[in-house]
C-alpha cells in the first residue's frame, strides 16, 4: 500500500502553530470519551485526525467549537484560552466548524444561506465579496446559485457547508467528515480546495476524515486516535508509511 502525503514547500521548518490542544478530556455520562488527547494545528497548514467510528473524533471538533465541555484539559487558538467561550464567541475568533453532513439550511438557496452565515458581519461590501469568493472556487454552486439547498447533490451541499465557513471569513476550519458519502469527483474536488485555500488563502484545517487516504495524500500533520487515546501523533507522510497501524486501526 502507497500513500503519497503533500508536503509544503517550507516542509522542513515547523509552521507556528494556530492550535493547540493538551491534556484534552471529554466524558459522556461517565464514559471517557477522549483521554489526555495532544495536537497542534500549523498555521496555513492541514492537521488530519484518523481512526475508526467511536475513536472521539467528532467529539474532539466539538470540543474545540465549544459545543462539548471538557473535564480538563487547554484549548488555545493564536495564543486565546478557548475555555469557558460560548460557540458563537469562538467562531467570530475566527473558527467555524463543518459538522458530518454539512449542516446547510436546506429551505434556502445557496445564496442564502452563505449570507445567513456571515450575518453577524457589519461590512456588506465584504460579505458580497465573500459570496462572490465562494462562487469562483465552487463553480457548481454558481450554476445553482438561486436553487433551494435541499434540491442539491451531495456533493454540492458539501461545497455549500465549506462556502459558509469561508463567507464567515474563518482562519481555521474543523472538517467532520468531508467526505462522507460522497462520489470520488467530489471527494478530491474538496480535498484540492481545502489544500489550495491553505496555500493561497493562509487558511488552517484540523481535517476529521474516515477516508485515511484522501486525508493524508494533503495534511501536514496527522493524528491517529482508538477509543479516545491518542495511538500516534506524526508528519503525515510518515504515518502513511506505518502499514502496520493502517491494518490495527483502520482495518486495511
Amino acid at each position: 500500500m502507497r500513500i503519497s502525503a503533500a508536503r509544503s514547500p517550507n516542509s522542513s521548518a515547523r509552521p507556528k502553530p494556530v492550535l493547540e490542544v493538551d491534556d484534552l478530556c471529554v466524558a459522556y455520562g461517565g464514559v471517557t470519551a477522549l483521554d489526555g488527547i495532544k495536537l497542534e494545528v500549523p498555521t496555513r497548514g492541514i492537521t488530519a485526525v484518523l481512526g475508526p467510528n467511536g475513536a472521539g473524533k467528532s467529539t474532539l471538533l466539538k470540543a474545540i467549537a465549544g459545543l462539548i465541555k471538557p473535564l480538563r484539559g487547554r484549548i488555545s487558538y493564536n495564543g486565546q484560552l478557548l475555555a469557558g467561550r460560548s460557540p458563537e464567541d469562538i467562531v467570530r475568533l475566527g473558527i467555524s466548524m463543518v459538522p458530518e453532513g454539512g449542516g446547510v439550511i436546506r429551505e434556502l438557496t445557496v445564496d442564502e444561506n452563505l449570507r445567513v452565515a456571515q450575518m453577524w458581519r457589519r461590512d456588506g461590501r465584504d460579505a458580497n465579496r465573500a459570496v462572490s469568493e465562494v462562487m469562483e472556487l465552487f463553480p457548481p454552486l454558481a450554476q445553482r446559485r438561486h436553487y433551494a439547498a435541499h434540491s442539491l447533490s451531495g456533493g454540492e451541499r458539501q461545497m455549500l457547508a465549506v462556502g459558509r465557513a469561508l463567507a464567515s471569513r474563518a482562519d481555521l476550519l474543523l472538517l467532520d467528515e468531508p467526505s462522507l458519502g460522497l462520489a470520488p469527483k467530489f471527494v478530491a474536488l474538496i480535498m484540492q480546495t481545502v489544500r489550495r485555500l491553505c496555500a493561497e488563502r493562509g487558511i488552517s484545517v484540523l481535517l476529521v476524515e474516515q477516508n485515511a487516504r484522501s486525508a493524508l495524500s494533503i495534511a501536514d500533520e496527522a493524528v491517529l486516535l482508538s477509543a479516545g487515546r491518542t495511538v500516534a501523533a506524526r508528519s503525515a507522510g510518515d504515518l502513511a508509511k506505518h502499514e502496520e497501524l493502517w491494518h490495527a486501526y483502520l482495518g486495511y
